[in-house]
């Protein structure tokens, strides 16, 4: 069996340069969670490291296969010196932990939420996955296993959160798109909904 996180983090170093921070996340009953932090101007950059470990399984599914089924990192694209974004570590850990603890499969479209703000005062509690292979390309490996996608994280007001639920992940994704939102604002507002 393959040990995936070596290549993982040797794609993740590729792509984004060292990492300048890293912290570990153990949850009961699940394997290690890491978050790298990068810096590149004034981005801060976090990817989760550990997550693509095991397939994500389907949560109908009678038995997880052990090999075949999706994996995913998770990265998350702030401006530093705006806010405590480091405090964002944790719930991106929870984040990731969410395939083995929960057995749901994070795909781009989907919402996941935290529950609380992601870091102290900001205005979003949860995210939407966007699609991958702008950020960090998809690491291939060998069959059967399929490939490490690295799903970029977009984080979303309560607004937002409930006005995709009705509208869906394109339409709000347009919607930032036409109002020129800066998504890795760690302060910013709600986007105009009407």
């Amino acid at each position: 069996m393959t040990d995936v996180l070596p290549l993982v983090e040797a794609r993740l170093r590729t792509a984004l340069g060292e990492p300048d921070a890293r912290a570990a996340v153990t949850f009961l009953g699940t394997d290690r969670v890491e978050v790298l932090r990068f810096q590149e101007g004034d981005v801060v950059r976090y990817a989760t490291l550990g997550m693509s470990a095991q397939p994500m399984a389907d949560p109908t599914a009678v038995l997880a296969d052990p090999v075949r089924g999706p994996r995913a990192e998770l990265l998350l694209s702030v401006r530093g010196g705006r806010a405590d974004t480091d405090k964002v570590l944790r719930p991106l850990a929870v984040l990731a932990a969410s395939p083995q603890v929960e057995g749901v499969v994070v795909a781009p479209g989907a919402s996941l939420d935290v529950g609380e703000p992601l870091w102290p005062g900001a205005p979003f509690t949860s995210v939407l996955v966007a699609e991958p292979g702008g950020l960090v390309e998809d690491l291939e490996l060998d069959e059967p296993l399929d490939p490490v996608r690295f799903l970029p994280l977009l984080p979303m007001t309560p607004n937002e959160a409930a006005w995709k639920r009705v509208h869906g992940a394109a339409a709000l994704q347009e919607r930032w798109l036409t109002h020129g939102t800066d998504l890795r604002d760690p302060a910013r507002g709600s986007v105009p909904l009407e």
